[in-house]
């Protein structure tokens, strides 16, 4: 059996690259009993069929996998937010960095749209650069217009699963034109009306970029915390997960116990008064949340 990896997905047909170069595969039939669906992204095992086509036989264990996208096996992912229109969110760029670091990928933080800010704007976007960067995030402060930052990217993208996610109109489709020219992907325009963008990509592809592969999605259309528990919530923000063993109390949550190490951070400024609000925010979203049964 061949070795490689799905890059495409549709209509039930995988394109998989591979040992035999690029291959048009369909899945077993029992894959289906099992109720599995191979998703691009997935190392597959497969055969290659007497007309050419050929037939994936086997799943590899998963780093991760994500419904909504349907993507498995990402490494890293560009969190693309935009400086100003719409205007700059910690509050949503931390809800991202719960999604990605709960599935174990690495966040790069993109900020775009740094060309159009007036000065007092500027410095308060460099600050947050500032902020995240001290906290032990790579980020990356860019425009749309201008290729002066994509030298930067492209080595973060060797040997890497890459997916781009962010919200509506910041610019992902951009991003990745300024990548690889040769894209092309449609860009959409941002709704004046309502602040937003609307999308424009409608399948998962992996785009081979720089030795590794980016997948053009529109990035995760869930940011809600269905599946992390009040008491994990800190392993993903980094500067208290590394507060959290020196709290009084074993199962700290940070919120209203006594001798916390991380309240008494925010006291000092150690950790950033917005970020333990998004957390205690996020915190309340999760014991709200009915049980899902």
């Amino acid at each position: 059996m061949l070795k490689g990896r799905i890059i495409k997905s549709l209509s039930g047909f995988y394109t998989v690259k591979g040992e035999s170069g690029i291959t048009i595969c369909k899945g077993r039939g029992v894959f289906r009993k099992r109720k599995i669906t191979p998703l691009v992204g997935d190392m597959v095992h497969y055969q290659i069929n007497d007309d050419g086509t050929g037939t994936i036989m086997e799943i590899e264990e998963r780093l991760n996998s994500f419904i909504r996208p349907p993507i498995a096996n990402m490494t890293q992912a560009l969190i693309v937010v935009s400086a100003t229109e719409p205007a700059f969110s910690h509050q949503l760029l931390d809800r991202f960095l719960v999604i990605v670091e709960a599935n174990k990928i690495r966040p790069i933080i993109i900020i775009t749209k740094a060309d159009i800010l007036d000065a007092d704007e500027k410095l308060i976007v460099e600050q947050y650069k500032k902020d995240y960067t001290e906290i032990g995030y790579h980020v990356i402060l860019t425009s749309l217009t201008e290729n002066d930052n994509m030298q930067l990217m492209a080595p973060l993208l060797k040997d890497e699963l890459t997916v781009l996610t962010g919200q509506s109109g910041v610019g992902k489709s951009t991003l990745l034109n300024n990548l690889h020219p040769k894209l092309q992907l449609e860009t959409a325009e941002i709704s004046t009306s309502l602040g937003r963008g609307r999308h424009t990509t409608r399948h998962v592809e992996l785009i081979e970029i720089v030795e590794g592969f980016v997948a053009d999605t529109p990035g995760f259309s869930s940011i809600e915390f269905t599946t992390i528990v009040a008491e994990e919530l800190t392993n993903y923000f980094i500067e208290m997960r590394e507060l959290a063993p020196s709290c009084k109390f074993r199962g700290c949550l940070h919120d209203k116990e006594p001798h916390c190490a991380v309240k008494a951070a925010v006291e000092v400024g150690d950790v950033k008064q917005y970020r333990y609000d998004n957390y205690l925010r996020f915190l309340n979203e999760i014991k709200l949340r009915k049980p899902r049964y």
